[in-house]
């Protein structure tokens, strides 16, 4: 098995030119994309539709006015200004998703980086939305998978690295290498994020919390509590996977 890792958005475009068809990507965007959706899908909404652009959202709410639109440019719910007219459902706080509004809808979201990431792996075998909230059940589904070829996916912030994501990586190579029956190739760095994991690990809210995107967050009153919710683990028993269709459902 080659387990691997990429550590920031500069080496999305290189994906284009691989052949992924036997591949397992796993995308995190810990603060806040992947951690949101996973929460939606808990909740019961029946699928998460990731597009790059706002007027890629619009267009499909335009088609379709029962989808519910969600999204954030620089952390922040897109609004009418922004969007050409229509004020967004959501934004990107998993803690707006609850059941009572999700529930049985579908939801288009756009955000700065996370959805971004999941569609650059598109032409993946297997893509999957991983947060901290539903890690367990991601590790599990990987190694009864088997996949010749895993790789850890970390959105990052704006173009460079974002430490939330590398520690989410490195926290399910932590729990997927007890586990292999063989040791791991460890290929394109994810023997980083490991350490930095195993570094780290102890207080997760604190060392999330003093990250770029954490001190951004408990700067914004309505949005700080988003860091240490965001920080749990295994609190969701369930998979989120991408289909051909480029929804993300409950596996």
């Amino acid at each position: 098995m080659k387990l691997g890792t990429i550590l920031s958005p500069a080496e999305l475009p290189a994906l284009a030119h691989r052949d992924l068809r036997g591949t397992t990507c796993v995308v995190f965007d810990i603060l806040r994309a992947t951690s949101t959706f996973v929460t939606a899908l808990h909740h019961g909404a029946k699928e998460i539709i990731p597009v790059s652009e706002i007027a890629e959202a619009v267009a499909r709410h335009h088609r379709q006015p029962e989808i519910l639109l969600a999204g954030e440019r620089v952390g922040m719910k897109i609004r009418a200004a922004q969007s050409g007219g229509i004020d967004f459902d959501f934004g990107n706080s998993p803690r707006e998703f609850t059941a009572e509004k999700v529930r049985g809808k579908t939801i288009v979201s756009t955000t700065t980086n996370g959805t971004r990431a999941l569609r650059a792996c598109a032409a993946a075998k297997t893509v999957l939305a991983g947060a901290f909230l539903n890690l367990a059940a991601t590790a599990k589904f990987l190694l009864e998978q088997k996949s010749p070829e895993i790789l850890l996916v970390c959105a990052g912030t704006g173009d460079g690295v974002a430490l939330e994501d590398v520690l989410a990586a490195g926290a399910l190579v932590e729990l997927l290498l007890p586990r292999l029956a063989d040791r791991p190739v460890f290929w394109r760095t994810a023997d980083i994020a490991n350490q930095a994991f195993a570094q780290l690990k102890t207080d997760l809210v604190a060392t999330i919390g003093n990250s770029e995107n954490g001190r951004r967050l408990l700067a914004i009153p309505e949005l700080r509590d988003d860091v240490a919710f965001c920080a749990q683990r295994n609190v969701f028993n369930l998979v989120a996977e991408m289909s051909a269709d480029g929804a993300l459902r409950v596996k």
